[in-house]
């Protein structure tokens, strides 16, 4: 036995207390180290530079909806249509995304209400696959559409996407026009169709329902785009202007109506329901 461990043997000392890996998180804007507990409390948004984070669908439904909603079950859809392959297999890389996620895919609905108007909301989930729009996602936003529909109550969908999903190929791009069907029979049905754009929206999203609401609200300093800032850039051969693709930037031209910090989302959708004539909850 070597001195040291003579000694550790006479003295009292305690092993080191093992410290969890998620008590502080550093805001990606201004790397500020926050507790995880005070950050989550300020649902997600850094006290100090006011940087909205990214939050999935079950944290979205807890601040938005009145107590009582139900998650509603994901459609089922072919998996794999295409036998895809890069360098994993497709099915090996949605069976990660699952494993990492509560829900079976990027795009998760909820029934319930917003301050006691009845709405469905849907809600994309970034960290599934970088929220990409496949066919589970077309899917899931078709029978929210449909719910609300047959609910007669508004549609609220909180996108967040990079895109189409590459693995299904024109499948994906498919559900831009799937999409843009649903919302024409919510319009015929008179229902409110409501966007909130969160960090980030881009791609086909984008290009469909995204910007095909009747009111488009966006959380501050979100990234709102189709193609990527420096493929314009390469492609028009012109510097882009100061906060380009940025929620503020897109409000100040015209392409969103409104601007609304994450403490008052809640709110400010009642308002827009209740201004809609959206219906009551019974």
């Amino acid at each position: 036995m070597s001195w040291i461990d003579r000694v550790r043997k006479a003295l009292p000392f305690q092993d080191k207390r093992d410290t969890p890996d998620n008590l502080w998180i550093k805001c990606p804007s201004c790397s500020e180290m926050l507790f995880t507990k005070e950050y989550e409390e300020n649902l997600s948004v850094c006290p100090r530079c006011e940087h909205h984070g990214r939050i999935g669908a079950d944290a979205r439904f807890a601040q938005l909806l009145d107590a009582g909603f139900a998650v509603l079950p994901s459609p089922k859809v072919k998996e794999d249509p295409l036998k895809f392959r890069d360098s994993k297999k497709y099915p090996d890389r949605l069976k990660a995304a699952r494993a990492a996620n509560p829900h079976p895919d990027a795009l998760t609905n909820a029934a319930g209400a917003i301050d006691g108007h009845a709405c469905v909301l849907g809600v994309q989930d970034f960290a599934f696959m970088g929220g990409s729009m496949g066919m589970a996602v077309g899917a899931a936003f078709v029978a929210g559409a449909e719910r609300a529909i047959k609910d007669k109550c508004a549609y609220v969908i909180c996108t967040a996407a990079g895109g189409a999903r590459m693995q299904e190929g024109i499948l994906s791009l498919m559900q831009m026009p799937k999409a843009t069907v649903a919302i024409s029979r919510l319009k015929r049905a008179g229902l409110p169709y409501i966007v909130v754009l969160t960090d980030p929206t881009t791609g086909g999203v984008t290009a469909s329902y995204a910007m095909l609401g009747d009111v488009h609200i966006a959380e501050p300093g979100c990234l709102i785009g189709f193609a990527g800032q420096r493929v314009i850039q390469d492609t028009i051969r012109e510097k882009l202007p100061e906060g380009f693709q940025r929620a503020e930037y897109l409000h100040e031209h015209g392409m969103v109506d409104m601007v609304i910090h994450r403490r008052d989302l809640k709110a400010t959708l009642a308002s827009v329901l209740d201004y809609l004539g959206a219906a009551r909850a019974a």
